[in-house]
């Protein structure tokens, strides 16, 4: 799955300096494979890693994700002062950065000699870490979305770029959505007044018929020739409106550029010490905002010439109305018979004139929702297809995790089975239709696909939703009320079913979810996973808490052996299993006065061996005294 450290390429973090507040003057220089801190407790070993979690912008999504940033930038603020954190780190390319972050602003990257540069951390990107606070792991055994996103960490890459994807294409029907309400809306509006037109032309057919046994087909004619004229009237005018908005948007487009680019410059910024790279870039957009005029009257001078072609079209055309009309009315004052219907005639023809045009105004927004419709669900397969592609590759990670875990622990993940959102929005929906709406929801989530309920929806099939949903006969014309607006009908369709992931626990012949194991067993469950190998440096505050002796030997210092070759670990410990049985590369022991922490011995396990024993055995007394009392 992990492909860099296959080649024995991973990022790596290679030190860590602190300037300032708590920490002030602490340098760490990280090796390759096991690192551990030790020191008593209130050293800094949590300050140190979150540090570093903060310095490389690292935090969940989610409002979980919210409050970790929260908590993380208390303590920066608290323990860093006006100070500066810098990490240096190594990408699995062998691209080496200075990350540098103060508590009040961005990361910055840097060259090794410290040079800014345009990169940025990304944690799909050009470098990223897993750093796990004391109560994490814990955490990501209770939340499915946790649990799916330690999941997608060992296939970022392909989940970051399917994760762009869905949010081209979730615009892309968010915006088609919207043009397919505006149009349906005024379709619904026209459809109303053009029904009548049936109406007016067989009164225009009825006059016709009474002038035609009277004058014969002369006067319906000439009737005829009249409302067509009215209806090049209509086009020419059309024109104009089409001609007058085109130039009203340029006239009011001219200028624009140049006055915003003015208002957005204070002229105090050109005397500070990027005053001349200000001056330049203000003369580019002031010559940029000309040239943009500059076109803008080049169009508006077109739009007027065209203007003025179609005005003397336009008087040509009405001359020849006037001759037309003139010979009209002398037909009709020929024919006694046709003048008292004249007037009349004249009015419904002119009805009809309107109704047409109108008619020919909702074909056209018919056409074009046909169009987005088409359009739409072309998107919606997109949709689907992506959903399909990010379900393979959770699929492939869980197969790879059941393959590589040492523990009996297993990742399963049921595509489109988690259907909290999908219930959540059901329920907004129907509050203020059903009286007992968050019951009816769940139902109707549990039992019925978004999809298959906005098709039921839209061709009210009221006893499909009734036998599927299981739901109560008074419920299912409110819910279709509910449900029936064209907005949620669009929404539906696209709604995500989002994958459910299961990590398990054998126990014995039976396997346990996540959810419902003990604290304890929990930690079991998940941390086998942290410990697989991956291209990102794992950072663990105390991962024995909750964890006995025996498992952290037989199953935590097992996976430390089998990947740290691969993967870079830094871990903060009270257990002096982890290094000592861990063979840690590198110990790191921090001491603290109450006001500042120091770094008081690193190197190797022997060259630590004082400390270790000390800080994690409890004294070498107290280690010979156990060596006695178990008599070995």
């Amino acid at each position: 799955m992990i492909d860099a450290s296959s080649n024995g390429r991973f990022h790596r973090l290679q030190s860590l300096s602190i300037v300032g507040g708590f920490l002030d003057g602490l340098a760490i220089d990280f090796a390759d494979g096991l690192n551990c801190l030790i020191g008593h407790r209130g050293t800094g070993k949590t300050t140190v890693l979150e540090f570093v979690r903060y310095a490389l912008d690292e935090f969940p999504s989610g409002e979980d994700g919210q409050a970790c940033r929260r908590r993380v930038e208390a303590l920066v603020r608290s323990n860093l002062g006006d100070g500066r954190i810098r990490l240096a780190i190594e990408t699995k390319e062998g691209l080496r950065y200075i990350v540098d972050r103060t508590a009040s602003g961005e990361p910055m990257v840097l060259t090794p000699d410290e040079q800014p540069t345009d990169v940025r951390i990304s944690p799909t990107g050009l470098f990223s870490a897993d750093i796990f606070s004391q109560n994490e792991i814990e955490n990501i055994a209770d939340s499915p979305q946790s649990q799916l996103e330690l999941i997608d960490r060992f296939a970022a890459g392909g989940i970051a770029e399917v994760g762009r994807k869905l949010s081209a294409v979730r615009a892309k029907l968010e915006a088609n959505a919207g043009i397919i309400v505006t149009h349906s809306r005024q379709i619904e509006s026209l459809t109303d007044e053009v029904g009548t037109i049936q109406f007016v032309e067989a009164k225009i057919a009825a006059l016709a018929a009474d002038q035609g046994e009277q004058t014969g087909d002369e006067v319906n004619t000439a009737h005829e020739h009249r409302a067509l004229r009215g209806r090049e009237v209509q086009a020419v005018e059309e024109a104009r409106d089409l001609i007058r908005k085109y130039g009203d948007w340029l006239g009011d487009s001219q200028g624009q550029f140049g006055q915003q680019v003015r208002s957005t410059f204070d002229p105090s910024l050109f005397d500070g010490p990027n005053g001349q790279l200000m001056i330049g870039i203000h003369e580019r957009l002031e010559s940029l905002g000309s040239e943009l005029d500059r076109l803008f009257g080049k169009a508006a001078a077109a739009l007027e010439s065209g203007a003025e072609e179609l005005g003397e079209l336009a008087e040509t055309l009405l001359a020849a109305h006037r001759q037309q009309e003139l010979a009209f009315r002398d037909l009709i004052t020929r024919h006694d018979q046709a003048r008292g219907a004249a007037t009349e005639r004249a009015e419904l023809e002119k009805k009809r004139n309107d109704l047409l045009a109108k008619g020919r105004r909702k074909a056209d927004l018919e056409r074009k929702l046909a169009e987005l419709y088409r359009e739409r669900e072309a998107l919606s397969g997109q949709l689907s297809a992506l959903w399909g592609e990010r379900f393979a590759l959770r699929r492939r990670v869980a197969e790879w995790v059941n393959a590589g875990a040492t523990s009996p622990v297993r990742v399963r993940i049921e595509q489109c089975g988690d259907r909290s959102a999908y219930q959540q929005a059901l329920a907004g929906w129907l509050k203020g239709f059903v009286g007992q709406y968050n019951p009816a929801a769940r139902k109707i989530a549990d039992y019925v696909p978004p999809r298959d309920l906005a098709r039921m929806v839209r061709e009210g099939r009221s006893d499909d939703l009734l036998e599927q949903a299981e739901l109560g006969e008074s419920q299912v014309p409110k819910v279709m009320e509910a449900l029936g607006r064209l907005e949620v009908q669009l929404q539906l369709e696209t709604i995500e079913l989002a994958d459910l992931p299961r990590i398990e626990l054998l126990e014995g012949s039976e396997w346990r979810n996540s959810l419902e194991l003990s604290t304890g067993q929990k930690c079991t469950t998940i941390l086998p996973i942290l410990l697989l190998e991956s291209d990102s440096p794992l950072l663990v505050d105390q991962p024995e808490d909750n964890l006995d002796n025996r498992y952290i030997f037989e199953t935590v210092v097992q996976a430390i052996h089998r990947v740290k070759k691969n993967r870079q670990i830094i871990l903060n410990t009270h257990n002096p299993n982890i290094p000592v049985l861990g063979e840690a590369s590198a110990v790191y022991v921090l001491t603290s006065n109450g006001e500042r922490s120091s770094l008081v011995n690193h190197g190797s396990v022997d060259d630590c061996k004082a400390e270790i024993i000390n800080l994690l055995e409890g004294g070498k007394e107290a280690f010979v005294r156990r060596k006695d009392r178990y008599n070995y």
